[in-house]
């Protein structure tokens, strides 16, 4: 007498293990909740009780059923749309088609199934699982529900996980849902499997040899007691229904095996139903807590990306940036994207080197813990740079394709002011630079085109505000602001609600209910032209726009003003994009722009002109006109981009450093720090030395963003140390002085004493381990590099380490990379210089005297009364945004060293209240770059047939 083998009481089993892994996981991430999504086309009544069969258990332990239903008039591509849908809600962990389709349309249900995502085809039933389980990638299958439940029936009831090994296994039956992948399943198991069909000859002889038989036929009672070999288990997979011959009382279920016939010989029978029935559910409940747990967590868990990386052929001597770049070429961005956990549905493709990536991802990945973070700084450089940039890009290629860590590259997006000036782009270089550099430098999606815009249009929004109440009375000013429906109502709109309620009127949906004193208030901003702060930008160095007179068109009626254009990487706009922490955020932050103030002192805001909405619409959806191409979209959404080596970039904001904070957005740093792990890094840079750009990182950027920093890498070069340590003066476009090209020690000593030692000093009063790069240059000799590396770690470095990244890619950065992630597990206590709370005259002091080693500042009249104005509106809880020379610690850039016994002289005081800072201007900065005799457009060509650019550096 064969023993009974309950589905009933293993499927309990299989369902109690698996509630017991969701609570676990609750334990540790509350919001898990497994979610099954059944689609149901029509409304047959035994997919109605199957499909509440499966919700039923879904519930009861703790997973969640989602039942779409659809009509049966659905079309197969309308059925496709909704399995794409599901395939991109990240809620979902599984999917299933409940067969057959109830459906008045033909539907290739096989296409329609293979539709669903791999990840969650939680029936393991898409072409990709069938085939993976052909070919006995048992790893990286979804098992079919039925076949696996058959398979654990066989292990539980004999005890043994491997029994099936060996052994003569029979399936009849070679349907796509169970015969057939039952036989793979068990075959890679160890059985030797035998599938019998319809057109089998002599079936029941191959039934008598089988240790386990399967039968999935569909045919009540077929196979018969002398059929099965004795002591064999059996596998009855067939629901045969035979409809109740008196009313009211249930159908009969038979199987496809003659159960009483069979149960005197087998050793082991399913019975039916009560047999495999339950284990399908059970297995597809568990199918789909396994996908929740591999889609949600699983990668995360192990740590690892599957990246491809790329492996550079490296030239000596070092070929030029541009022709090291047209070397490599990239990955497709959509390839990378997969690689590194970015779903398709996340990616906006700007051609297929380059796509910007939806913020959603914070929101799908909000559970995992954040990477480590680290900034890249420098010593105050000389005119060439120091190579920041490319030590950033070649840190990253150490640390990912030759450490095989997680890690993200987080820059600017270059201005052309300095692309087409004399500085070049910011892609790195050598061996180290994001590409397609030409596509990174030129333009790359747009984004500071679309902040070009919005700052102008405000420009505009501002004279042509001031024009218009100069040119209307009151009556006339308020009712072209609110002008009437064809109801006779004056609608008001959200922004100009907002005016109200900042007026202290009481809000109202009609404008004819405002009384005519407060219809005045509402309509007149009265700007006084004097305070206005707001300048026109394009992304152009021009000297003959520092100053300029507008107004003066016939048409404008003598209403003329002085102001000036800024480079829009100096713009408010840009800043804020730099800074913004969300889309709802970044509406916030222009909304609160001070522009001016008016008459009576009082601030005037980009929310009061009535253009808020306008602005962050403008850059969400900027349009180029050229050949009526949707050029950018999403301003927001930072763009994707690879290193030389294949690791991922993200490019977002250029705000420069010296005139602005100087590093790429918030977003960008928070989506890479998600997306690389807890165990992984992201490396992000901060423009010019690290008096200026790593001080606003520590002071406004993490202040902002709340994340703190694990690692400092200060950028060091033996040339910079020189001219420091008191060599002559370094100027871009001419050659270097002999002091430069040979060894001089004395020279690098005295540099080391006071610039390096500064900027370490500087850097450990933020609490953080501070690594020094020296950057090695063709030119440097081992006692010069031995010398800063001694130095470095005298003066407080935790390490100092020798790079070659340019010239060796990541290869040649792999020493820096071990002492970045040594540092980064090195104890930090990270501290901000100042309280928010302090007097902005003694924020603007305590940077003078402790990042610049001033004596003091020196208010000018203006600045003073800059700084009681802001200080009167309420904005004195502000960070500092020093814009001074890069050049030198001081105001003037040809002190180098680190000077010591001067007052920093403070000309003027700006507010970015939407970007959140207060920006003294020492000295004599501009906001506006000029061109210099030769500026690099004079090498930049393209081919017309090839339309290949040349001449970027």
């Amino acid at each position: 007498m064969a023993k009974l083998i309950s589905g009933l009481e293993y499927s309990k089993k299989v369902l109690t293990e698996v509630a017991g892994g969701i609570a676990h996981v609750k334990e540790q991430q509350p919001d898990f909740c497994p979610c099954l999504a059944i689609v149901q086309v029509g409304d047959r009544s035994d997919s109605n009780v199957y499909i509440g069969a499966k919700l039923k258990k879904a519930a009861e332990i703790g997973a969640q059923g989602r039942l779409v239903k659809l009509p049966s008039t659905i079309s197969q591509a309308e059925l496709e749309k909704q399995i794409d849908a599901l395939n991109e809600d990240d809620t979902v962990d599984g999917i299933i088609v409940q067969l057959p389709l109830d459906c008045s349309n033909e539907i290739d249900a096989d296409e329609v199934i293979d539709r669903i995502d791999r990840l969650k085809d939680v029936d393991g039933l898409t072409r990709e699982n069938a085939g993976r389980l052909a070919r006995g990638e048992l790893s990286s299958t979804v098992f079919p529900c039925t076949p696996h439940g058959c398979l654990y029936l066989v292990q539980q009831a004999t005890g043994d996980p491997n029994y099936v090994s060996g052994k003569q296994v029979v399936v009849l039956g070679r349907s796509k849902i169970v015969g057939s992948p039952a036989a793979a399943l068990f075959m890679w198991h160890q059985a030797t499997t035998t599938i019998c069909h319809s057109r089998t000859k002599n079936i029941e002889e191959h039934c008598r040899r089988a240790d386990v038989l399967i039968v999935a036929i569909g045919k009540k009672n077929f196979v018969k007691g002398d059929w099965i070999k004795p002591g064999a288990i059996v596998i009855d997979c067939g629901i045969n229904v035979e409809p109740s011959s008196e009313p009211g009382k249930k159908n009969k279920l038979f199987g496809d095996v003659d159960f009483d016939a069979a149960k005197e010989v087998a050793g082991f029978i399913t019975p039916v139903p009560g047999g495999v029935g339950p284990m399908t559910v059970a297995m597809l409940i568990k199918n789909t807590y396994e996908q929740a747990i591999k889609r949600r967590y699983g990668e995360r868990k192990l740590g690892e990306w599957k990246l491809s990386y790329l492996k550079p052929i490296l030239v000596k001597p070092v070929p030029s940036d541009i022709a090291v770049s047209r070397s490599q070429p990239p990955k497709d961005i959509q390839l990378l994207a997969r690689e590194i956990g970015i779903k398709k549905s996340e990616l906006d493709l700007y051609g297929d080197k380059k796509a910007k990536v939806s913020l959603k991802v914070l929101d799908r990945l909000s559970h995992v813990k954040d990477g480590k973070y680290v900034v890249v700084a420098g010593i105050t450089p000389t005119p060439l740079g120091e190579g920041k940039s490319t030590t950033t890009i070649g840190l990253v290629q150490a640390i990912g394709a030759h450490l095989k860590k997680n890690v993200f590259a987080c820059v600017r997006q270059p201005s052309q002011g300095p692309t087409f000036g004399i500085k070049g782009g910011a892609a790195g270089g050598g061996y180290s630079q994001v590409i397609p550099m030409e596509e990174f430098n030129l333009h790359l999606t747009g984004d500071i085109h679309a902040i070009t815009a919005a700052n102008n249009l405000l420009a505009a929004a501002i004279d042509a505000r001031m024009f218009h109440e100069n040119t209307q009375k009151d009556d006339a000013l308020f009712n072209r602001l609110c002008p009437q429906n064809k109801q006779g109502v004056r609608v008001l709109s959200a922004v100009q609600k907002r005016r109200l309620a900042r007026l202290g009127i009481n809000v109202v949906d009609d404008g004819n209910l405002l009384s005519e004193e407060e219809r005045t208030r509402f309509a007149r901003l009265n700007i006084d032209p004097a305070t206005i702060t707001w300048n026109r930008v394009m992304d152009t160095n021009d000297r003959f726009l520092r100053a300029i007179e507008i107004g003066l068109g016939p048409q404008e009626k003598g209403h003329t003003r002085k102001t000036q254009f800024d480079i829009t990487v100096a713009s408010e706009i840009m800043a804020i994009l730099a800074l913004t922490t969300s889309l709802e955020d970044m509406r916030d932050r222009l909304g609160k722009i001070v522009i001016g103030s008016d008459k009576n002192g009082q601030p005037v805001t980009a929310d009061d002109i009535g253009i808020t909405d306008a602005l962050a619409a403008k850059l969400k959806y900027s349009l180029y006109n050229g050949y009526s191409q949707v050029l950018m979209r999403d301003t927001v959404r930072p763009n994707l981009m690879q290193t030389l080596e294949g690791t991922p970039v993200f490019v977002h904001a250029g705000p420069f450093a010296n005139i602005a904070h100087g590093q790429s957005s918030i977003l960008a740093d928070r989506l890479a720090l998600k997306l690389v792990g807890p165990e992984g890094f992201v490396i992000t840079e901060a423009g010019f030395g690290a008096d200026i750009g790593m001080e606003k990182f520590f002071d406004i950027k993490c202040r902002y963003s709340r994340l703190q920093p694990h690692a400092v890498v200060l950028v060091a070069t033996v040339r910079a140390l020189k001219m420091h340590g008191g060599g002559p003066a370094v100027v871009a476009g001419a050659p270097l002085k002999h002091e430069y090209l040979e060894e001089n020690l004395g020279l690098v000593e005295g540099g080391c004493d006071s610039n390096l030692r500064k900027q370490i000093e500087n850097a450990n009063k933020f609490g953080v381990p501070v690594v020094v790069c020296v950057n090695r240059f063709a030119t440097d000799t081992v006692a010069e590099i031995e010398l800063v590396v001694k130095k470095a770690k005298a003066h407080g470095a935790l390490h100092a380490v020798v790079s070659e990244h340019w010239s060796d890619g990541g290869e040649g950065a792999i020493a820096l990379a071990e002492a970045v992630i040594d540092a980064c597990n090195a104890k930090s206590n990270f501290r901000f210089l100042y309280p928010m709370e302090m007097a902005l005259d003694k924020k603007i002091e305590t940077i003078a005297k402790e990042i610049y080693g001033a004596d003091g500042i020196e208010l000018s009249e203006i600045a003073q009364k800059k700084i009681e104005t802001y200080t009167r509106q309420g904005f004195s809880a502000l960070p500092i945004c020093m814009a001074k020379t890069h050049l030198s610690l001081s105001s003037d850039p040809t002190k180098k060293g680190a000077p010591t016994g001067f007052t920093l002289p403070i000309r003027d005081v700006r507010a970015s209240i939407g970007a959140g800072f207060i920006y003294p201007l020492v000295g004599e900065m501009t906001t506006m770059p000029g061109l210099n005799t030769r500026p690099c457009f004079y090498d930049i060509t393209i081919d017309p047939q090839t339309e290949q650019i040349d001449g970027l550096f």
